[in-house]
């Protein structure tokens, strides 16, 4: 045996430890343990030990193990985590393992799915997504359309609480359009209350190729007061939340697409109600969606006020074709602006900010005639 080959070299030829472990290829820490071992027990102690534990822990019991199974049946995207927190709603009274021990039983069983990590982008001039209560941010997309059974293309608008994850609405639309987007808005606001900001991205109907990307949709937000949030171009990561959302609805709503319209909405709504009342969320201790949100305590003024402008202000009425009069000149501004009032701050010779409600949209040099978003 090799072991025993090393002793007899130790003293037969009195080699060191570094010639011993050079001579026979192993560190000298493993030298050392070889040479206690036999000085301790003699040649007996040469032999490999088992590894395996002294004390095994007890076994799962079958009646948990099959609960755990059960649920991840009904439930093929939960991990270990979620599952253990759903239990643990459900029925406080079992005694439920580890998480490491539930994901060794979903292996064996061959329901898990390896992935490769993921490595999540960071902007480095991306704005921080910040709620600390209900409502003070809602984020909203349009999902990737698709085609359901019957070959008519769903577009999936989605409104989200960011403090809570809340899913307000999972809506299949046929369309992208200004009409229906603030129809559904209108409703949520009437349901919910107003939030303090709505984040989105920079595509139709939220934000349009104008001045502060002002959209008709926006600026009615601007009336009731609702700060419009635009992630930069090209920044999903801005609204990752949302994203990650996204990934959940595509794998358990749309592989395979409802047989039309109408069954794809009984998808969206079965999902959405299971997202907010049934799955636990990491984001939130295992609590759900449902028992951290509360409507806004803003209520939704079908008539939005009148903007309210100091007394000092100029008070502009913006033109059909979305423009003001600046000193018997056209200003144009923005067509999403058409029929609504606008104010002019002069802050200092020649130098106006332009103002629409609490909102300053540019500053307007009218000596060189260039308007500055």
């Amino acid at each position: 045996m090799e072991r025993m080959r090393l002793i007899d070299a130790r003293r037969s030829g009195g080699y060191k430890v570094s010639e011993l472990a050079a001579r026979f290829g192993v560190s000298r820490p493993t030298v050392y343990k070889w040479l206690g071992r036999y000085e301790a027990g003699g040649a007996e102690s040469l032999l490999d030990r088992p590894h395996a534990r002294h004390h095994q822990g007890a076994a799962m019991p079958r009646a948990v193990e099959a609960l755990l199974l059960k649920v991840r049946g009904v439930h093929p995207t939960w991990g270990p985590r979620k599952v253990l927190h759903f239990l643990a709603r459900e029925r406080p009274e079992l005694a439920l393992p580890a998480a490491s021990t539930v994901g060794a039983l979903y292996t064996r069983h061959g329901l898990t799915q390896h992935r490769r990590p993921r490595r999540r982008p960071v902007h480095p001039g991306s704005s921080p997504l910040r709620a600390s209560a209900p409502n003070d941010l809602w984020t909203a997309d349009f999902k990737g359309q698709f085609r359901t059974g019957d070959g008519c293309y769903c577009y999936t608008l989605t409104v989200c609480d960011a403090y809570s994850r809340y899913i307000l609405d999972c809506r299949a639309m046929p369309a992208i359009g200004l009409r229906s987007t603030a129809d559904r808005f209108d409703q949520l606001f009437a349901e919910h209350g107003l939030p303090a900001a709505i984040r989105t991205d920079n595509g139709v109907p939220f934000a349009a190729p104008a001045l502060h990307g002002l959209s008709r949709l926006s600026v009615g937000w601007i009336k009731l007061g609702i700060r419009h949030q635009r992630i930069d171009p090209g920044q999903p990561q801005q609204n990752g939340r949302h994203e990650r959302m996204h990934r959940t609805l595509k794998a358990e709503t749309t592989r395979p697409p409802g047989a039309n319209a109408a069954r794809q909405q009984r998808r969206f709504d079965a999902w959405r109600a299971d997202f907010n009342t049934t799955r636990p969320h990491e984001a939130l201790d295992g609590a759900t969606p449902a028992s951290r949100y509360i409507p806004s305590p803003r209520p939704w003024p079908r008539v939005p006020p009148a903007p309210e402008y100091p007394g000092h202000l100029e008070r502009r009425l913006v033109s059909r074709s979305g423009a003001v009069k600046m000193h018997g000149r056209p200003l144009f501004l923005a067509r999403a602006l058409a029929g609504e009032t606008v104010a002019l701050d002069e802050v200092d010779d020649g130098l106006w900010s332009v103002y629409f409600y609490d909102v300053l949209l540019a500053r307007y040099n009218q000596r060189a005639g260039v308007l500055v978003p």
